[in-house]
């Protein structure tokens, strides 16, 4: 295994093109983290620290700026709000029929909605940056500003944010792999040394041993998520084709295990903490019924507690067949099946075709949203049972490096495949 990792990499040095794109994306990703420290003005940082170290939802967001919103630079939204307009434009796309015919017409209909998710991105960051100001203001971390002054910030903010995008799909178009996920990446592997370093500081003799059984659990982990990003259910397809003779031809449909990816536990994580957040807001209020009725909240929605856990599973169980069913309509596949001479062996064309389908897809649908369920708690499950709070591992982290090291592998193994095809032609 080792000797074809490092035969992948010789190849992959040796290519002309691909060392391009990877000096390319180093390029972009330094400038990306050095303009991320620049910080914005006005801000307390030890107080920052403080309410980033007690929530689990600005935790969340920070990993999704690339570590960029715990220190407040003028990065600090980050891809947040592009990973925001995304999602809604791609539930609309299934939703409003004039954008489902318009991501039906190839290359020219997808930038036409990449064009517009870039423009919903502006007003959804002047929002969040507005929202973001207003909670640091009611916890003391920055100071009330002038209406200009907010203005200002808003505007820095948002400038950052459409930024980060700029310099995402700078990657996507000259780099390797997909910008956005290759910046969160970035943010999240840049974020170990620090998260390392802290749980190493605090570690007694008696904890050795946990340090074990968590080392070889993430090993373990690393190996389910890999294999589950990986497991493809292949549904038989056969067509009647007529070249002289009848002749059929094969291939197959492939289901993915894992059709929803991350984005369910987004969703899900969104909700499930709005309670949270929502006493933040309040927490300055001095009214004592609103403060018993805050601290009730707290203990309730507490990221350890029993109700948190099975209420966040089950909205990210929820989320992923909600999801799943957007994105693959078996009814469609059956028609386009039937229009093209399709048809899977044993199973009538149509409505059958569809029923079948559906049924394979919702046993499958089943794996995959129980494991997303479980890594989502699985912080919770590390710090319960291992009892080392600050070595509990972040599922959803996890689950974005891994899968953006996979697809990062296999794009390159496509752009060396494609320069072996090149010398071939010549």
């Amino acid at each position: 295994m080792l000797s074809s990792i490092t035969q992948f990499f010789r190849k992959v040095v040796a290519s002309p093109d691909v060392r391009k794109k990877l000096y390319i994306s180093a390029a972009v990703l330094v400038v990306y983290r050095l303009v991320a420290h620049i910080p914005a003005a006005g801000i307390d940082r030890t107080s920052l620290q403080s309410l980033f170290a007690g929530s689990p939802l600005l935790s969340l967001l920070d990993v999704f700026s690339g570590g960029t919103l715990a220190n407040f630079s003028i990065l600090a939204l980050g891809l947040t709000p592009y990973i925001n307009a995304s999602i809604v434009m791609q539930l609309l796309t299934y939703i409003v029929p004039s954008l489902e015919e318009l991501s039906k017409e190839g290359e020219y209909g997808q930038e036409k909605i990449n064009q517009w998710t870039r423009i919903l991105t502006i007003p959804l960051a002047a929002m969040q940056s507005f929202g973001m100001y207003t909670l640091l203001r009611s916890q003391g971390v920055i100071s009330d500003l002038s209406p200009l002054s907010i203005i200002a910030l808003v505007i820095t903010m948002t400038a950052g944010s459409m930024l980060s995008v700029w310099l995402g799909e700078l990657i996507t178009e000259y780099g390797i792999s997909n910008g956005i996920s290759f910046l969160i990446f970035a943010g999240i592997v840049a974020q170990l040394p620090v998260t390392l370093g802290q749980s190493l500081a605090i570690i007694r003799p008696e904890d050795f041993l946990k340090v074990g059984i968590f080392l070889g659990l993430s090993v373990a982990i690393v190996s389910v998520i890999v294999f589950m990003n990986e497991a493809v259910r292949q549904i038989p397809v056969n067509y009647a084709r007529r070249i002289g003779r009848a002749a059929i031809s094969s291939s197959y449909i492939p289901l993915r295990l894992n059709q929803a990816g991350v984005i369910p536990i987004i969703f899900a994580v969104s909700l499930v903490l709005l309670p949270s957040l929502a006493t933040q807001f309040l927490s300055g209020v001095t009214n004592p019924q609103i403060a018993q009725l805050t601290a009730r909240i707290n203990t309730l929605f507490n990221p350890a507690s029993f109700l948190y856990n099975v209420i966040y599973f089950m909205l990210v169980f929820g989320f992923t067949y909600f999801y799943t069913s957007i994105v693959f309509n078996p009814e469609k596949i059956a028609e386009n099946l039937q229009k093209s001479g399709g048809f899977i062996p044993g199973i009538r064309p149509g409505s059958q075709t569809s029923k079948y389908l559906s049924g394979v897809l919702n046993r499958i649908t089943l794996v995959g949203a129980s494991f997303l369920g479980l890594i989502a708690v699985l912080p919770s499950l590390f710090q319960n049972t291992l009892g080392v709070a600050n070595l509990a591992i972040g599922g959803t982290g996890i689950l974005i490096v891994v899968s953006v090291v996979l697809e990062m592998t296999r794009e390159l193994e496509a752009q060396l495949v494609m320069k072996r095809y090149e010398t071939y032609l010549r």
